[in-house]
């Protein structure tokens, strides 16, 4: 570089090098430690402080365990051995405690401090909280597993009305009209738990009138006189809700084979009550 080029670029930096090394520390996002080769903390910046509770003042100068639990000792101890050998420790995953005891946990990147001469001296610790990530990937497996038991579910039922049809019907057009009766049943009940937004509300709950009444839609009168629901309403999870719309749903086709709802005039009242235990 040119002595021009030179004096020019020192006017254009109002800071040293060094300044400016030590302002880039601490600005960083991550939390930005150093230690001895004894595990002495010499520098703590402002993320490190708003990430462990220390303030630098108080950090500095006491041993780099005051962020180690006691049952992850044994890895500072390592990661020492490890500095102290000249080897950088990369993106090293663990769980490190705050200064009111909480933990929190963390990716870690070591390099080893050398003097001028090329002694080592200490470490640099670069440090990240991952909590968010973690818990958005625990959520993401939960999930994973949810729906992979629901789809199971899913699976389960088709083969359960698949039989159930199979054995009321003669011929392959009674089976496909009781498969889309009976599909149709579970899609009330669903509709039901799931609501148009598509969010289960009350915690995946649905009144047993309401389901009742989803079932029974297509054969009720405009006055809503042929089917009456009476009594004790209460709310049915999720779980129970499906085979609570398949009884629902026999119950209705029997009435249109055999009972009230095979004549026009034909009535059917529903009366539900909750005391020692459901009755329908």
């Amino acid at each position: 570089m040119s002595q021009e080029r030179k004096d020019a670029h020192s006017h254009a930096l109002p800071l040293s090098a060094d300044a400016w090394l030590a302002a880039i520390v601490e600005s960083s996002e991550d939390a930005i430690i150093s230690k001895s080769v004894d595990g002495v903390i010499t520098s703590w910046n402002k993320s490190a402080e708003r990430l462990f509770g220390f303030l630098a003042a108080d950090a500095i100068g006491l041993p780099i365990t005051i962020i180690v639990p006691p049952d992850r000792l044994d890895e500072e101890a390592a990661i020492i051995a490890s500095i102290r050998a000249g080897k950088r420790i990369e993106h090293y995953e663990t769980v490190r405690r705050r200064k009111d005891g909480t933990l929190v946990e963390i990716s870690l990147t070591i390099s080893p401090v050398r003097d001028k001469d090329g002694v080592i001296v200490g470490a640099s610790k670069i440090v990240r909280d991952i909590s968010e990530r973690k818990r958005l990937i625990e959520r993401q497996d939960l999930l994973l597993r949810e729906m992979n038991h629901r789809v199971k579910n899913l699976f389960a039922i088709v083969h359960s009305l698949v039989s159930l049809s199979e054995r009321t019907t003669t011929n392959a057009g009674e089976l496909a009209d009781d498969l889309r009766a009976r599909i149709r049943a579970l899609s009330a009940a669903h509709n039901l738990v799931l609501g148009n937004g598509g969010v289960a509300p009350s915690g995946g709950s649905a009144s047993l009138f309401a389901l009742i009444q989803a079932i029974f839609a297509a054969h009720q009168d405009s006055e809503s006189g042929r089917i009456t629901v009476k009594g004790n309403d209460i709310a049915v999870g999720a779980v129970a809700l499906t085979s609570i719309a398949l009884v629902l749903h026999e119950l209705v086709t029997n009435s249109i084979k055999y009972g009230a709802l095979s004549s026009p005039e034909g009535q059917v009242n529903v009366e539900v009550r909750d005391e020692d235990g459901l009755d329908l």
